[in-house]
């Protein structure tokens, strides 16, 4: 027999895990939203940006609760939580095509990517908890969220005030992304000097 087959169930989960998957899965559904010809399309794909975002604090609460605390969800929530933000800025840059709109998606999807990879490795360095989530981090993410939330939510072609209250909140979302990241790379910078030295050999 050349390979194995694994056979996992609904059952075979936990609550905070399912809570987790089914984000990923609302991934599709967002997008079918996003891009169907119809005016109530703006608030249908708001609603489920919104339901990801109620899960994504749900399977947290229910995680620590209910003690079904894994690494595997741990490892699982946070990358729900960036791939379905990526996606999301990602095609509103099209929505939204300035220049301004696409340098913050830039930001904030770069700065995700950098502190993921640092993250990991701080793990396999065991000193994770150095780069453990700041309070300028959560303020960023709710500042984040509700841009793209008032900002899928209206049309862009019509000047309604909450559009610029939407940017507004991306770009306060976009300066604390900066500074959040600078907090994460001083606190892993001993380690980082270590490792950008680590190899090099002494000449004699």
């Amino acid at each position: 027999m050349l390979g194995m087959k694994f056979k996992v169930t609904i059952d075979d989960m936990n609550i905070p895990n399912l809570l987790t998957l089914f984000r990923l899965l609302l991934i599709p559904l967002f997008v079918a939203f996003f891009y169907a010809p119809y005016k109530w399309s703006y608030l249908a794909s708001a609603a489920v940006f919104a339901l990801g975002a109620c899960t994504d604090w749900l399977d947290g609460y229910l995680a620590r609760k209910l003690e079904q605390t894994t690494t595997f969800g741990a490892f699982l929530d946070p990358v729900a939580d960036k791939v379905m933000v990526v996606v999301v800025l990602v095609l509103m840059v099209e929505r939204y095509p300035t220049p301004l709109f696409a340098l913050a998606t830039a930001v904030i999807v770069a700065r995700e990517l950098l502190i993921s990879a640092l993250r990991e490795w701080m793990a396999e360095l065991g000193k994770r908890t150095k780069v453990a989530v700041s309070v300028i981090g959560k303020i960023k993410t709710a500042f984040q969220m509700v841009a793209i939330l008032i900002l899928l939510a209206v049309i862009p072609e019509h000047n309604h005030p909450m559009k610029h209250v939407g940017f507004v909140c991306l770009y306060i979302a976009t300066g604390l992304t900066l500074w959040s990241a600078f907090i994460y790379l001083r606190a892993a910078w001993p380690m980082l000097k270590e490792g950008l030295t680590e190899g090099k050999k002494t000449r004699s």
